[in-house]
């Protein structure tokens, strides 16, 4: 007797409905995506219990005739594609005609359904899969589906749903995605008879996200210049430089309208933030990608969650170079944030904490040795190893330090006394601020350096943003000069899996620039005489794993000089001033020109802010004085 068997209708629908029904929300995404392709413009979703009892969504889409409605219903029925090669252009949100069958044959299922030009609609109930009913209705046109009783057949599957108030919150966070995805579209939720939000339709994405998350994350998020490059368009907005998350609930991505999940482009983000965002942190984004959709291919999954592109080192590039130039257009809000010096009235009106206050005369100051630019003094006072410091131009020896009043670092004072005249901006762009558009009250702890502009009271912590200061001045003089190389004294052998020796093969060019020696010697082992003299160490085989991987993350065109940043970034924290390092009055001016003249000034090389500004009605708010 034979052993195989054909499965009934019932039970193969029932077995694709736990590929693509996994909860309710899963029920709420198939059938909010239909209806989004139905065109609607407003979608009303109101769910009971979780969506364990009920779940009804209401469009107002072009609906459909009777044979349509029926036909629906069957499996791999749809409307979205027709031959294999459309396969290889998918415009819509739903194709494979599972949803629909797969949802009527685990619950009790009804539908309503009208074209606009139809006298009547149609209405369908189906139970566990088998149709009860069909006759006319007088419904909105639209379509309106309402599922009751999830998995009511399949107890052992319903044991596996989580509480009401977890399934709610999975069906509100996929109406997030669907909203923020299609801001064009009005959305209506309503849990257990209560209205949770009612989104009407906005031409403009930041509108959205501040009804659905707050003004306070949308005042903290950049607009993406529209980028396009090889048919790939990206737009949207992301997080400013430290603004992050410990988890990816923020890091939504959209491509041609659907929210996907790829590790591509999780890694592109990250490498676009680059030291713009601390260890173990991710990004906020919002990121809408427009690509042909033959470069991508969206069935990979049955809930469509996850993509596969066919060029992913394209993709990867075009978003690494669009996060980049986000934060360069950060950098001149930021620059215009601390901007516009103190007036000297305003200046007048602060009274003394330190050096710069009208009418206090400077605190003695001992005699002291000609001063020393501050780079050049920390090289003094610590031992930069393979990184020679370059010659910089001296400061005007200043000992001991006179009385500097608020006029004199004025940029609006008329005449400055010859013994303290100003250090020369180092800044060409009229519109880059500089440290002479603070003045600089004193400084907390030994670390926190007091400023005040005309917006109000600026912290700097003064490690941090000389951290920053040292790395940048480190990855240029090394793109600039090499990367310094060490030969060993007995070379080592490193051994890797087949896979891992093709990639090293294909990109010996690159690991030889970046200064470290390797060759073949013999099948799956490459024979190491030097590596980058900033490589510190007991197993130098570990380290060159380690460096590989993060190769192996890096985009083709990002300078192969990172695979040591996380290195230089902890040479740059040792050498950096620290929190008791007691800095005179022109080396703090010295710290904050070269700061404001970095790339990024406003992190530090692990993400950390550097300068943090509390404006004016910060303050008031805090004394009470404003509301």
């Amino acid at each position: 007797m034979s052993r195989i068997a054909l499965l009934s209708e019932q039970v193969a629908s029932q077995v694709a409905a736990g590929e693509v029904v996994e909860r309710p929300a899963s029920v709420v995404k198939e059938l909010v995506e239909n209806s989004i392709d139905a065109g609607a413009k407003k979608i009303e979703v109101a769910i009971r219990r979780g969506g364990i009892s009920s779940i009804r969504v209401v469009d107002d889409g072009f609906g459909m005739d009777r044979d349509d409605a029926l036909l629906c219903l069957e499996r791999h029925a749809t409307s979205k594609i027709r031959t294999g090669d459309d396969l290889a252009s998918i415009h819509t949100l739903g194709f494979r005609g599972e949803a629909l069958p797969s949802i009527a044959s685990v619950s009790r299922f009804r539908l309503a359904t009208r074209e606009p030009a139809a006298l009547a609609g149609t209405e369908v109930i189906v139970n566990g899969g088998k149709i009860e009913s069909v006759k006319d209705c007088g419904d909105a046109p639209g379509t309106q589906i309402e599922v009751r009783s999830l998995f009511y057949n399949l107890p052992a599957r319903r044991k596996f749903l989580r509480t009401e108030n977890t399934e709610s919150s999975h069906v509100e966070h996929q109406l997030h995605l669907q909203a923020i995805g299609h801001p064009e579209i009005g959305f209506v939720f309503v849990n257990d008879e209560r209205v949770v939000y009612q989104l009407p339709p906005t031409t403009h994405l930041r509108e959205r996200i501040r009804d659905l998350c707050g003004a306070a994350l949308a005042a903290e998020l950049l607009e993406v210049p529209e980028f396009a490059a090889d048919n790939i368009r990206i737009r949207g907005f992301v997080g400013k430089a430290g603004v992050s998350r410990s988890s990816r609930a923020q890091q939504l991505i959209f491509l041609n309208g659907r929210a996907v999940e790829n590790s591509t482009l999780n890694f592109a983000l990250r490498e676009g933030y680059h030291t713009a965002l601390m260890k173990g942190q991710h990004p906020v984004t919002f990121l809408f990608i427009d690509m042909d959709p033959a470069a991508v291919d969206v069935n990979v999954h049955p809930a469509k969650r996850e993509v596969r592109f066919r060029n992913s080192a394209e993709i990867r590039e075009a978003i690494v170079e669009a996060i980049r130039r986000t934060l360069e257009t950060d950098r001149a809000e930021w620059s215009a944030t601390f901007r516009a010096g103190t007036s000297a009235e305003t200046a007048n009106e602060v009274s003394g904490f330190s050096f710069l206050v009208s009418g206090s005369p400077a605190p003695p100051v001992p005699e002291t040795p000609p001063l020393i630019p501050i780079h050049e003094q920390v090289a003094l006072r610590r031992d930069w190893g393979a990184f020679p410091q370059p010659p910089r131009a001296p400061i005007t020896p200043i000992s001991p330090i006179p009385p500097i009043t608020p006029t004199e670092v004025s940029p609006t004072s008329p005449t400055v006394p010859a013994a303290a005249e100003p250090i020369p901006p180092a800044f060409p762009d009229p519109e880059t601020p500089s440290a002479q558009d603070f003045k600089i009250l004193g400084v907390l702890g030994k670390l926190y350096v007091l400023m005040e502009n005309a917006t109000g009271l600026v912290l700097v912590d003064q490690h941090a943003a000389h951290e920053r200061i040292l790395f940048e001045e480190m990855l240029k003089r090394m793109e600039s000069q090499g990367v310094p190389t060490q030969r060993l004294l007995l070379p080592l052998t490193l051994q890797v899996s087949p896979r891992d020796a093709d990639w090293i093969t294909h990109h010996l060019d690159v690991l030889n620039r970046a200064g470290i020696g390797l060759e073949p010697f013999g099948a799956g082992t490459f024979k190491i005489d030097s590596l980058p003299t900033f490589l510190r160490g007991s197993e130098p085989s570990q380290l060159l794993r380690e460096i590989i991987d993060d190769l192996r993350e890096t985009s083709a065109q990002t300078s192969k000089l990172r695979l040591g940043e996380h290195m230089i970034a902890k040479t740059v924290c040792r050498h950096a001033v620290k929190a008791n390092d007691v800095l005179r009055e022109p080396e703090l001016v010295r710290l904050i020109q070269d700061l404001l003249a970095c790339d990024l000034p406003y992190c530090c090389p692990h993400g950390r802010p550097t300068m943090i500004q509390m404006s004016y009605s910060e303050l008031e708010k805090k004394f009470g004085r404003k509301v």
